[in-house]
Formats: structure tokens, C-alpha cells, sequence
């Protein structure tokens, strides 16, 4: 892809694009290099952990919608990381 293709980047793109990496790391999208899916506990927690550390760092300073966009993609990776782990044994 062009740099000229790419979307800008915003707070909500950056966000949705950690959320969109721990769901190929939780099995729920393909990898987009290898068109396979697989689990990765151990990336998907780390996605998620930086997703979440991005909450706690711009705590008060988000848009509403973005607040909202954060809080949502947050509940639902981590419920998401829960099934998967009780799935894995």
C-alpha cells in the first residue's frame, strides 16, 4: 500500500488497529501476511495491555467517542481473551 493509500492516522484508527492485531493473535481474524488463523495468548495479552495502557494515559484528555470507542473495544478483547483461554485449557 502507498503512503498515499493510507488512512490518516487518528486516535480512533490507532486504537482499532491494536484491537484489529489481538484478534488475529486471538484466533477470531486471519493474520493478514499468512491468511491463517491462529492463537497467541501471550501477543494477544500484549496488545490488549497496550491498548489498555492507552486508556490509562489519556484518561481525561479523549473525546467522548473516543472514550466510549476505547472502553468498548476493551470489554470486548477482553472477553473475548477470556473464551479463548478457557478454550485452550
Amino acid at each position: 500500500m502507498s503512503e498515499s493509500a493510507l488512512p490518516p492516522v487518528s486516535f480512533s484508527s490507532f486504537a482499532i488497529s491494536l484491537a484489529s492485531s489481538a484478534m488475529v493473535h486471538l484466533g477470531e481474524t486471519p493474520d493478514p501476511a499468512t491468511g491463517q488463523k491462529s492463537v497467541d495468548l501471550g501477543m494477544a495479552r500484549h496488545s490488549i495491555d497496550a491498548l489498555a495502557m492507552l486508556e490509562e494515559k489519556t484518561k481525561g484528555n479523549l473525546e467522548d467517542d473516543e472514550s466510549k470507542l476505547i472502553t468498548s473495544l476493551l470489554y470486548e478483547l477482553r472477553s473475548k481473551y477470556v473464551a479463548v483461554s478457557k478454550a485452550q485449557g
